[in-house]
């Protein structure tokens, strides 16, 4: 049996990819840039500091990286702390496993501020034992240094963890850290589903599927 569950926030917890479509739209078009039709998949999985790191870059802005990332969180934090919502059972599951024991953690490439406004707003805050940001560790998603630091931080054995992501790079960092991955199934990655689908240990349409004690056994080997 597992004895942690680790999981993404954007997408995976949260219904949040809409809101940076906008910003990237917002921002870039200050400087007279409309988004590149790669830049999804370029910037998938990277801290906010290395996406800082490659605008700054890929469209020659002038602006610090540190500058970039406070107008990407000024942009954000009103939505992250009154509209984005929880995915549909996302309560209930953390209610489960709560009462089942399960040490609980957070491992997302978004900042602090932003991760802490929406998981108070949506009053689970204090439902994790360990909340990990890409502020807190070096290297971005596929690289597992976020998931191992949570482990860490929740004094868990990566092979005793659950990882719930939503999108490729998070799966991939999952696994490269040693743990079960179960996808969660979000609109914003169906052109990633087939191969989501390929690399992770479970795959989930929704948390309905999996919002009992009973169904959850099945995930976590008991």
């Amino acid at each position: 049996m597992k004895k942690a569950a680790i999981f993404d926030l954007d997408g995976t917890l949260v219904d949040s990819m809409w809101v940076w479509a906008d910003i990237d739209i917002n921002y870039l078009e200050q400087f007279g840039y409309e988004p590149p039709a790669d830049l999804k998949a370029v910037i998938e999985g990277m801290s906010m500091r290395e996406t800082a790191e490659y605008f700054k870059g890929r469209f020659k802005i002038e602006d610090t990286v540190e500058e970039i990332q406070d107008a990407w969180n000024l942009m954000a934090y009103d939505r992250y702390n009154s509209k984005v919502k929880l995915k549909p059972l996302v309560f209930d599951l953390l209610r489960i496993l709560r009462s089942e024991g399960m040490a609980l953690g957070i491992a997302t490439s978004n900042s602090r501020i932003l991760t802490e406004a929406v998981l108070a707003s949506n009053g689970i805050l204090n439902l994790f034992e360990a909340i990990l940001t890409g502020e807190d560790v070096k290297n971005g998603k596929p690289d597992p240094e976020i998931y191992l630091t949570a482990a860490d931080k929740l004094d868990v054995s990566p092979g005793d963890c659950l990882v719930f992501e939503d999108v490729l790079m998070g799966v991939m960092a999952g696994k490269n850290a040693g743990m079960s991955v179960c996808a969660v199934y979000d609109p914003w990655n169906e052109p990633q589903k087939q191969d989501i689908m390929r690399l992770a240990d479970h795959y989930i349409n929704g948390y309905e599927e999996i919002a009992t004690w009973q169904r959850l056994q099945g995930l976590l080997g008991g």
